[in-house]
């Protein structure tokens, strides 16, 4: 049975030292049998949003990628080399905006799209507008582990996110986060289970973990299963957490269930 695994870690201010956190972890993962791996909310830096943005300060400014950044294409290479679909998240630019942005690359390494945070934060350590454009929409991505949609952080809070994932045919919801070590971890351990089962699918929360600067990250990842089951979480610290998904499994338990079949036409919006 294959297994997806989210890939739990601190943030060096070096893009290369986390390149090589994530090939180093991506390797345990490929040893372990997964063929999936999501990365925590912006991956190759500390997490600046918990700064304000001042005028004519920009310390986000060495963190800003684009398609072609040498990060992307590392990303693509380790993808291929590790044999795994990666749901990355870094600090993207497009089109002269900034997004909190998932890469989707396959097991070749192909860059299948990125998806972009709809929902942003901006309140206390989350000062996310001053530096996140709002995305457009959900996508999914018809990867060689299944069709995976993401649902970056702050998005995961709304029941839409999750159902327009859903409507547009995911398998798997990816969830890179941010959470903060003094925050109800419980809270947000259940909110994956259930969104989970309210829309039979496996979901997992990558967050990240470690200290920077005073302030502390959670850690405790989670993975959930298509009936709402908790099938593993993490604790404080680095870890590879891993559980095994059977997507003619998943197939059975939303037949069962039948939310979509049952959901009125009119609440059918993609988003």
């Amino acid at each position: 049975m294959p297994s997806l695994a989210v890939l739990q870690h601190a943030m060096s201010p070096e893009i290369e030292a986390n390149l090589a956190t994530a090939d180093r972890l991506m390797k345990t993962a490929a040893q372990a049998g997964a063929k999936l791996v999501i990365f925590p909310e912006v991956q190759l830096s500390p997490f600046f949003p918990k700064h304000r943005a001042e005028p004519g300060s920009d310390p986000a400014r060495p963190y800003v990628m684009d398609r072609d950044h040498f990060a992307l294409k590392r990303l693509s290479e380790l993808a291929r080399i590790h044999g795994l679909v990666t749901i990355a998240n870094i600090y993207m630019a497009r089109e002269g905006r900034r997004y909190d942005a998932s890469p989707v690359f396959d097991a070749d390494g192909t860059l299948l799209g990125v998806s972009e945070m709809v929902h942003v934060a901006q309140f206390e350590g989350f000062w996310e507008k001053d530096y996140y454009a709002h995305g457009e929409r959900f996508e999914v991505f018809d990867t060689r582990a299944g069709k995976v949609g993401v649902v970056i952080c702050y998005d995961r809070h709304f029941p839409e996110s999750w159902r327009a994932c859903t409507l547009a045919g995911a398998e798997i919801i990816a969830t890179p986060a941010c959470n903060l070590a003094h925050e109800n971890l419980d809270i947000f351990t259940q909110e994956i289970c259930i969104m989970a089962l309210q829309n039979s699918v496996y979901a997992a929360m990558a967050n990240r973990c470690g200290q920077e600067e005073s302030t502390v990250y959670a850690g405790h990842s989670a993975i959930a299963g298509p009936d709402g089951a908790l099938l593993a979480r993490a604790g404080a610290d680095e870890e590879v957490l891993i559980a095994d998904y059977d997507l003619t499994h998943r197939t059975r338990i939303a037949r069962k269930a039948g939310w979509l079949a049952e959901l009125r036409d009119w609440l059918k919006v993609r988003m």
